[in-house]
């Protein structure tokens, strides 16, 4: 296939435009309480990964209603809305990636740069080729976790920690992250392995890669989740305000 202009890299800008303004007009719209106001930066990024998080979980779900033969067919279909959706999700992760890299340490962030870089080259690939996008998709069911894990740091931002509303949101993270992430990753493995003979050798690897990384992560990621919302302790929860 002839690497011509992709129209899907005009919709990564100016996803990667609007999560950014976003992010600079959030302050406004969602002011951080005292708790939050020394670490300005973190508040608006975890709103703007929340809107990502919507928006890409629910877009992802809504593809699959209405485009069955997206679940048949992961590699060859591409209905514009679900390639979009993909392309949208990369200029938020090129536009989180930016924003970490700006306000973090890169000892305090290593971890989430090398998952967006990943990320970033996965659905490149989608974008770019209009192929896998079905499977791009499959990936990003992963952010219906993601809205409990970004109000989670929320509800810790703001001081709710011992409060009902981050109990019951606790709960309903590790049950989400279990079907939509572990569960999702699982699959997403099997799938690759599967069909390894009819995916090119190059796509493969970058594939059999991405979820080697993404599935240990998220594994110790869970462990955190565990050892901080059910066998928590206050230097637990002090360190993930910071």
């Amino acid at each position: 296939m002839p690497m011509a202009f992709s129209p899907g890299l005009l919709v990564v800008a100016g996803s990667f435009a609007a999560f950014r303004l976003l992010n600079r007009g959030l302050e406004r719209l969602v002011p951080p309480p005292p708790s939050a106001r020394r670490n300005r930066w973190k508040w608006r990024n975890i709103w703007t990964s929340l809107a990502h998080s919507v928006l890409s979980g629910g877009g992802a779900l809504a593809g699959f209603y209405l485009h069955p033969e997206l679940s048949k067919d992961l590699v060859g279909t591409h209905p514009p809305g679900a390639h979009s959706l993909v392309a949208v999700s990369v200029g938020y992760f090129l536009e989180d990636f930016v924003d970490m890299l700006c306000n973090q340490k890169l000892h305090q962030s290593w971890e989430l740069l090398f998952h967006h870089s990943v990320v970033i080259v996965c659905f490149g690939i989608a974008v770019l080729l209009h192929q896998y996008v079905g499977f791009a998709l499959v990936a990003l069911l992963v952010e219906i976790n993601s809205i409990f894990l970004h109000l989670r740091q929320i509800l810790l931002m703001a001081n709710l920690v011992h409060t009902t509303c981050y109990r019951l949101n606790s709960l309903i993270n590790l049950g989400t992250y279990l079907v939509f992430r572990i569960a999702t990753l699982a699959w997403m493995t099997r799938w690759l392995f599967l069909n390894r003979e009819n995916v090119p050798p190059a796509t493969y690897a970058v594939g059999t890669v991405g979820m080697a990384i993404m599935t240990p992560m998220n594994i110790i990621l869970f462990y955190r989740l565990l050892r901080s919302d059910f066998f928590k302790s206050s230097r637990d929860m002090q360190q993930e305000k910071e």
